[in-house]
């Protein structure tokens, strides 16, 4: 008895593809930017993703340097430190406030 395989249909070229420009690292930095009273639950609505993955991409951002958290009350707000340089060689002659700046800008 012969077993069937099933193959997906690879994408036509018409069908237009899922990426962006920018990292889910740099959606949650830029949501938490203009955020002011934001939950990272608001944040991953905005990006697309879970809390979860919202929760490990603030944690990345906080050991690299990019954002510092701390309490006010019950909840966490976070401190963008704007100084820092970008991680990849092609942009590390910007910093944090550069990418935040240029994409803010209206």
């Amino acid at each position: 008895m012969a077993i069937e395989s099933k193959k997906e249909a690879a994408p036509s070229a018409k069908e237009p593809s899922q990426w962006t420009f920018f990292s889910n690292h740099a959606h949650v930095l830029l949501c938490l930017d203009k955020g002011g009273d934001k939950v990272l639950r608001d944040v991953a609505v905005e990006v697309g993703i879970t809390e979860r993955a919202v929760q490990k991409i603030v944690s990345d951002l906080e050991v690299a340097g990019i954002i510092t958290r701390f309490k006010e009350g019950r909840r966490n707000r976070y401190k963008i430190n704007r100084r820092v340089k970008l991680r990849h060689a092609i942009e590390s002659h910007r910093s944090v406030g550069d990418l935040l700046d240029f994409v803010h800008k209206d």
